[in-house]
Formats: structure tokens, C-alpha cells, sequence
């Protein structure tokens, strides 16, 4: 078998077989295959694509070049949840104690930020003495007893994945739907959950700048999930402004605590909802999503929820006063109020831009070895179809250093359009995609 034989057969538009992906992925992997023989072949994906069934064979390869999780010593039916990346996404902090609250194992693994999109685990490292670095003993032993542990990704997990996209960021190629798919589904699968829910961004803040691409991506991740026994459903929802107020590190772990105390906005609570219900109809908890949306607000209701948050914040060595007291975690030193300088309502709001000023501010990192503060931030008092008055607070800058304060507020105060004219609110979901088929709403 030739590398090159393969690269012209995908170049000309057929399907391959699974030994030859098989051969390409572990020769790369093992370095055998050289970057300029790779890059012609991930160029035609990105110009050929690739059938579901290529794309689960490419994602079993990817799994295959480095160790896999095995969580069946934990009990029951184990789901994992991902997000595709947006701006004060903060529902891993709130469903994870909340479906574990409601009985089903969370066994996750998380990534950092990067650019504009926060990362899980730099939010949980906010918690005072919070640990992410778990040995897969304490790992399955914390989810055995709490229900929910969060972990960061190790090196020997999928490691062709990272190699790959190394390569596809240098030669144009990031964003092809299969090479997506097979890079998150492959991370997801090896790290050994029974089942799980995706939340798939479209819009402004969002890989996915399409609703169209956000739904054909979802169809691919759940495509490679069914094809490997995995039972996968898929969100598409909404980015075009940032989910909840928070754009953060502590001030999401705030926000999260809040909506677990039943005083969170309302958009997170309705997503943490829908997402969570999705996660215990796959874990068996309850046959119906409704069923399970009303027994989860039960459990925020009656302090269960915030409960479990405080049992899986001491299990990981955090400190569980910070759900009691939010001076604890980092605070920056200084606010700066961001006021609209016209009547009308909120037309627009850039959440890209304004996750790049929160990731200036601190909050996020520009490269992998940016440090992060914890403290500082964006909070959002207006969204798309609000209404606000002239010299009406919109937003709120949380910083520590300040170069020049009427700059940071203009910056932030340019990423919100106003109109005149009543602007209708966004859906929050646009469609559920399950193997069944898509389900738009």
C-alpha cells in the first residue's frame, strides 16, 4: 500500500476503504508519513469530503493511536457533554452536579480556552485548591462517589488528533466537517462515556458561522457516534450573543452557582434544561426529555443541585465555601461601567468580539502558553431585544490593569448595535439532531 495511491484516490473523489485510512493515520502518527504527504491528503478531504462511513472509520484511527479510557468500573450508564466552543458558555459548570444530582454518572474530560472561547478547566481552576490533574484511579473513584468528576485531557489520548490539527491549522484546512467531526468525536469516544450530548454553536461567536454548517457538522458527529455503538444526540444552538451574562473565569463559576441556586439567567437555565434532560434519557434515568426537565428544576428548587456542586468541588480538592461566599474566588480589582449612549434596543452583539476584549483583559490566552486571570472579565446587562435608555448601563468590565479606560469602555461599548426599532430575541435552539434524523425548531 502507497500514501500516494491513497491521496490520489480521495483527490479523485472515491471512498476509501478502512484499512487505507487505517494506514494513513498510524503512519503519520508513528512518522512514517511525512507533513507534506498529510497535508495533501487533508486538502482532499477539504475539496472531496468524505462519506459518514469514511469519517467513522477515520475516527476509530484517531482513537486507535493512543490509549483509550476504560470507565466500565464505573456504575451505570456514563454521558459525557461537549460544547463546540462560544462565548460565556458555562453549562458544564451547572450540568455537571445537576445530572449527577438527578442520579447519572459524569465522567468528563475538558479542555482549556483558546482565542475568544473559554475552556472548563481553566473556569473550575478558579475554585481555590480545585484539581483537574486526576489519575484515571481517582477519576472513576470520584465519579463512583459523587457522581460527576471533570479531568483535562492527557497527551496519550487520541494523539494523532493533536498532530493533525497541528498540520490542518498551518495548511487551511481546519475548517472540513469530517476533519472536525473525527477530531472531537475521536477525544469524546476514547475517553470511554456510554453516551454522549452535543452542543453544537452556530453564529457570530461560534466555529460554525453557519446554521446551515452547524447543522451538517452535528449529522457528522452523530453519524460517527451510531456508526460506533455510542448513543449521540446533538444541540444547535445559538452564539450570535454570548450565552448567560458572564464572559470569565470566576465570573462564570459565579453565574454557574447562581443558576444552581435558581437565580441565573434565563437562557442558561433553559439550555442546562434541555441538555441535562438529553443526558438522562441516554443514561436511562427517565424515558422522556419532559420528564426529566421537570425532575431537574425539582432539584434546583429543593437544594439538591447546588448540593452535588458542593460534594463534587470538595471531592476534587476545591474549596466548597466558594458556593457561600464568592470573595473567595479571584476578583479583579477594578469595574468599569459601560453605558449606552443612545434610546433603543439592543440590535446586535458581537460575541466574538467580545470574547477577544475579555481574552485581552486576561481572561483567555491568545497561545496555549498564555497565563490566565481568573479575575477579570465581561458582564452583560442587555441582550439582542432589550430595550435601554441613554446613559443605561449595558455592560460592566471587571480588570486589573488598565491602560486607557475610556478605550476599554468605547471597545466594548462599539461590539452592542442599537436600533430604534424593536428587535426580536434570538431562538436559544434551532434543532436537535439525533440518528433518527433532525428535528428543527
Amino acid at each position: 500500500m502507497r500514501t500516494v495511491d491513497i491521496i490520489l484516490k480521495k483527490r479523485m473523489g472515491k471512498e476509501l476503504r478502512e484499512n487505507e485510512i487505517e494506514f494513513l493515520i498510524q503512519g503519520y502518527n508513528n512518522g512514517e508519513i511525512p507533513d507534506y504527504q498529510m497535508s495533501a491528503f487533508a486538502m482532499a478531504v477539504y475539496f472531496k469530503g468524505m462519506t459518514s462511513q469514511e469519517t467513522a472509520y477515520l475516527t476509530n484511527s484517531i482513537i486507535s493511536s493512543g490509549d483509550t479510557i476504560d470507565l466500565s468500573m464505573i456504575e451505570g450508564i456514563k454521558i459525557d457533554k461537549h460544547s463546540t466552543g462560544g462565548v460565556g458558555d458555562t453549562t458544564t459548570l451547572v450540568l455537571a452536579p445537576l445530572v449527577a444530582a438527578a442520579g447519572a454518572p459524569v465522567a468528563k474530560m475538558s479542555g482549556r480556552g483558546l482565542g475568544h472561547t473559554g475552556g472548563t478547566l481553566d473556569k473550575l481552576e478558579a475554585i481555590p485548591g480545585f484539581k483537574i490533574d486526576l489519575n484515571k484511579e481517582e477519576f472513576i473513584d470520584i465519579v463512583n462517589t459523587t457522581k460527576a468528576a471533570v479531568m483535562g485531557q492527557t497527551a496519550k489520548l487520541a494523539p494523532a488528533d493533536g498532530k493533525l490539527y497541528s498540520l490542518r491549522d498551518v495548511t487551511a484546512t481546519v475548517d472540513s466537517i469530517p476533519l472536525i467531526a473525527s477530531s472531537i468525536m475521536s477525544k469524546k469516544l476514547a475517553a470511554g462515556a456510554d453516551g454522549i450530548v452535543l452542543d453544537v454553536k452556530t453564529g457570530d461567536g461560534a466555529f460554525m458561522k453557519t446554521k446551515e454548517d452547524s447543522f451538517r457538522l452535528a449529522q457528522e458527529m452523530v453519524g460517527i457516534g451510531t456508526h460506533l455503538n455510542k448513543e449521540t444526540v446533538a444541540f444547535i444552538t445559538d452564539m450570535d450573543q454570548p450565552l448567560g451574562e458572564a464572559i470569565g473565569n470566576s465570573l462564570e463559576v459565579i453565574e454557574a452557582i447562581e443558576t444552581l441556586k435558581g437565580r441565573g439567567p434565563k437562557d442558561l437555565l433553559e439550555l442546562c434544561l434541555e441538555l441535562g434532560a438529553q443526558m438522562l434519557v441516554i443514561a436511562k434515568i427517565y424515558e422522556s426529555a419532559g420528564e426529566a426537565k421537570v425532575r431537574l428544576q425539582e432539584l434546583i428548587d429543593d437544594g439538591s443541585a447546588i448540593e452535588k456542586l458542593k460534594q463534587f468541588i470538595a471531592a476534587q480538592g476545591g474549596n466548597p465555601e466558594v458556593v457561600n461566599d464568592y470573595h473567595l474566588l479571584p476578583t479583579a480589582k477594578e469595574k468599569l461601567v459601560v453605558c449606552s449612549d443612545v434610546c433603543g434596543y439592543v440590535s446586535k452583539i458581537e460575541s466574538e468580539g467580545l470574547g477577544t476584549l475579555a481574552m485581552i483583559l486576561g481572561a483567555g490566552r491568545a497561545k496555549k502558553s498564555d497565563p490566565i486571570d481568573h479575575g477579570v472579565g465581561i458582564v452583560i446587562h442587555k441582550k439582542v431585544g432589550d430595550e435601554v435608555t441613554q446613559g443605561e448601563k449595558v455592560a460592566t468590565l471587571y480588570v486589573n490593569t488598565i491602560v486607557n479606560e475610556e478605550d476599554l469602555i468605547n471597545e466594548c461599548l462599539n461590539k452592542f448595535t442599537f436600533s430604534g426599532e424593536k428587535t426580536k430575541k434570538p431562538k436559544l435552539i434551532y434543532g436537535l439532531v439525533t440518528k433518527e434524523g433532525i428535528k428543527k425548531y
